[in-house]
């Protein structure tokens, strides 16, 4: 890359596997429990960044995949392969590839990896003793469409996921702007709002650059996303929003059902998903709570946008190292 790798990166090896017919890479450090990291969009495993040395030195086993179709994991053609059933079992196959089919492994995931990892409680429980949800909550599959198109009604079309739908229009926004400017504007920002591009226009396009670079990426982290997002292309990543309505219509079986994994949910006060329609009341009428019944607490970190575990990394890792090693016991068969 042209600079010095930072010191944490010495001690992170870097493995490919076979999993679910494709081959998953993954970053992994430290001895211990395992704990799987998720990432979300548009990242890849180097979002984990600040936690993977801190987990490890608490004694942990950390292992950050690239989901499927970003970073060095493979990117199957067609949205109708990054449905949840596939992520999900991605994740198991990455699992069993650990060696870790005698024991539950504890989990944190942010953004789209926190949508996968509540997925993964719910079909698999077996498998996941704890998970810390960054941004995202459960959220049940419940009569009356997607949560893609409930949105739509309320914010429009040009509801990002919205623009998102149409095979190549995202990519080509993406490309306009470039692949540094976009992830520029994108984590800078720390997405505080809704995304809503206004008519006639697109959304990096529409998207100001913010004025200034926050403390908590440094050029380097930049220049990693963009070279990473350079050779792995957008269009793996955009399948996951592709295949919302597949998934939901795959979940029928699983129509109002909650999860009963210990859960831990983190999230900032100023974050983009607390802001969609009727997630407010969703936390404040208690049915978050009702859903997910092991769920011990819920933080919100004052003055933090969308990219928690980065902007507020110190905070974070108290929170997950004390999570963790409370139910590190419990994941013994």
């Amino acid at each position: 890359m042209g600079e010095k790798l930072p010191g944490w990166m010495a001690g992170v090896e870097h493995h490919t596997v076979e999993v679910n017919g494709i081959r998953m890479h993954y970053a992994e450090q430290g001895t211990g429990p395992t704990v799987v990291m998720l990432h979300g969009f548009p990242e890849c495993w180097y979002s984990w960044r600040y936690q993977m040395p801190a987990l490890a030195d608490a004694g942990f086993r950390v292992v950050a995949p690239d989901l499927r179709g970003c970073g060095q994991t493979d990117a199957p053609e067609g949205s109708e392969n990054y449905t949840s059933m596939h992520i999900v079992g991605d994740i198991v196959g990455l699992l069993d590839a650990l060696g870790e089919q005698q024991q539950r492994v504890l989990v944190v995931a942010h953004d789209w990896g926190a949508a996968a990892a509540w997925d993964l409680c719910l079909f698999r429980p077996d498998r996941v003793a704890a998970l810390v949800a960054l941004s995202v909550p459960y959220g049940a599959r419940m009569p009356g469409g997607s949560t893609l198109r409930k949105s739509e009604k309320v914010l429009g079309e040009g509801f990002y996921q919205c623009r998102f739908q149409e095979p190549g229009r995202a990519e080509r926004d993406f490309e306009r702007t470039g692949t540094k400017v976009s992830l520029q504007k994108i984590l800078y920002s720390g997405i505080r709002q809704v995304l809503i591009a206004p008519e006639g226009k697109e959304l990096m396009e529409a998207m100001p650059m913010p004025e200034k670079q926050p403390t908590w990426i440094t050029d380097f982290d930049i220049q990693y996303y963009t070279e990473d997002k350079e050779k792995s292309g957008w269009t793996g990543g955009l399948n996951w929003y592709r295949s919302i309505d597949k998934s939901y219509e795959l979940k029928a079986p699983w129509t109002g059902a909650g999860v009963t994994t210990k859960a831990l949910f983190i999230a900032g006060d100023d974050e983009i998903v607390l802001k969609f329609p009727g997630v407010k009341d969703y936390f404040e009428k208690g049915r978050f709570k009702q859903l997910v019944p092991n769920l011990q607490d819920i933080v919100i970190l004052e003055d933090t946008g969308h990219f928690i575990q980065q902007e507020r990394a110190e905070k974070v890792n108290e929170l997950l190292i004390a999570f963790f090693k409370e139910h590190a016991l419990s994941s013994a068969k």
